[in-house]
């Protein structure tokens, strides 16, 4: 069955403002403000998405707490890419028994990715009474209209149905600071790897309309906003479901010449679909970040092709040597797999030369984690868990030991960054980040958030930079 685009109403987005409103005037009427708490897990989209749900909220009149045994209203958004993370919620989630326990009206809600599974689903339905409303990614727009049926029927609802999924405009946000900002400008996925759920649950790619990104990213500038970051499962095949002549170059450009300081940034590049056009608007465009998590996931051929990735490592090189000679300060970050289905230590060792040859400044690496309904799942897997993680931790050393070796490069010398936060150490109690991402923990006082300052850096770490604001 052909996937057929489904754009969201603005009418029917308004309709849910209306619900938003009911349920406001209906617990005014009752003499509460309620409380909600939003926990978000996985990826910067979930961040993104829990964004919408906290805007959402915030029209029905809910004041926010991180304390569940002060919430009346918990949302608890998921993510489905490893067991680990499923895991982690539902004990989470089990251990809500002792909140609605303390406050036996309070609404657990459970939404995102993971619920979209149909065993995950089932699973909470029958081993997780606690859990009034269970929604999946496709579901999210009508959240206020779910919650309603909850609070009206008394019922626990379910809203998980199969879906390509939806393209929605204009729902409220409530974001956190505002300094950074996640701004989405596409959903979903049709790159079916082996080893991932994303498609089957987050549906097929669909771009928002090129004037609906450009204007929300001039809003963000105009309400301050210094970095902001673009946001798609695999951003580099942005506009093909569209017929308006926008690739993703030509709206990273269009997003840049949008008057005002600030960084542009985004995530997550496909490598087969890099293309030397984003690596020329990466370096022409003052504001884009010398940055791109370039996913290799594995260094020999056929363990990528098991894969279905795409390319092979010769090809992921090229492209890599590409990028950094239009961009010589370029900061290059990737997700590595440890023990796919099949994968031999001869194999392995062939991301291991594949890293050294890269040399990333840093890696996200896991150990394979089967997926149900996904291809990789079936596969023969003789490799034993011992095994591979022997090999998870020959390819952390090595990270560790190139990362390192990059930030001592930096000793001496002075970045510009945009210092975003607070730090613990009180030797250092700022947070910053350059240009290309890189963090810096600095000295100073909370005055000079939301600022672009000059640092020295003085010190370096493994994960980090350390310095000291100079004129």
């Amino acid at each position: 069955m052909a996937y057929q685009r489904v754009e969201i109403p603005r009418e029917q987005i308004e309709e849910q403002e209306a619900v938003c409103a009911r349920l406001a005037a209906r617990f005014s009427a009752e003499g509460r403000r309620p409380v909600a708490m939003v926990d978000t897990y996985g990826c910067q989209q979930n961040e993104s998405d829990s964004e919408r749900i906290r805007g959402y909220l915030a029209e029905m009149g809910c004041d926010f707490t991180d304390d569940a045994f002060a919430a009346d209203i918990i949302v608890i958004n998921t993510c489905a890419v490893r067991e680990h993370a499923e895991q982690r919620v539902l004990g989470n989630v089990g251990a809500l028994n002792h909140s609605k326990k303390a406050r036996p009206g309070q609404i657990i809600c459970l939404c995102g990715c993971m619920v979209q599974q149909p065993h995950i689903a089932e699973k909470v339905k029958y081993s997780y009474p606690i859990v009034n409303l269970t929604f999946g990614p496709h579901q999210l727009w009508r959240f206020p209209a779910l919650l309603e049926q909850v609070l009206t029927k008394k019922k626990r609802v379910f809203a998980v149905e199969p879906s390509d999924g939806t393209v929605t405009e204009g729902e409220p946000r409530r974001r956190d600071g505002g300094i950074k900002a996640w701004l989405s400008i596409m959903y979903g996925c049709n790159n079916f790897c082996t080893y991932c759920v994303v498609p089957y649950v987050r549906g097929r790619e669909r771009s928002r309309r090129p004037e609906e990104i450009i204007a929300e990213a001039e809003a963000l500038v105009k309400a301050g906003y210094q970095d902001i970051t673009l946001l798609g499962q695999n951003v580099n095949s942005y506009g093909k479901d569209l017929d308006c002549g926008t690739d993703f170059a030509e709206l990273l450009r269009r997003v840049n010449d949008i008057p005002g300081k600030f960084v542009l940034r985004f995530m997550t590049s496909h490598p087969k679909d890099a293309t030397e056009k984003l690596f020329q608007t990466m370096a022409a465009c003052e504001k884009c970040a010398h940055h791109i998590h370039l996913p290799v996931q594995a260094g020999n051929n056929r363990v990528l092709a098991a894969m279905n990735r795409g390319y092979t490592a010769e090809q992921y090189l090229e492209k890599v040597a590409m990028a950094r000679a239009l961009m010589p300060d370029l900061v290059l970050t990737t997700d590595i797999i440890v023990g796919f289905p099949g994968e031999t230590n001869a194999e392995f060792e062939d991301t291991l030369r594949l890293v050294e040859t890269v040399r990333y400044d840093s890696m996200f690496t896991f150990i394979y984690s089967p997926r149900v309904g996904t291809r990789a799942a079936a596969l023969p897997d003789p490799m034993t868990r011992a095994e591979k993680q022997v090999n998870f931790d020959r390819l952390l050393e090595l990270s560790n030991r190139i990362s390192g070796e990059k930030h001592a490069a930096y000793l001496g010398k002075t970045v510009e960054v945009l210092v975003d936060g607070e730090n613990r150490d009180e030797r250092y109690p700022l947070t910053s980040r350059t240009h290309s991402g890189r963090l810096v923990h600095l000295q100073g006082d909370r005055s000079q958030i939301g600022h672009f300052v000059r640092a020295q850096i003085t010190e370096s770490a493994t994960w980090a930079l350390f310095g000291k604001i100079v004129p």
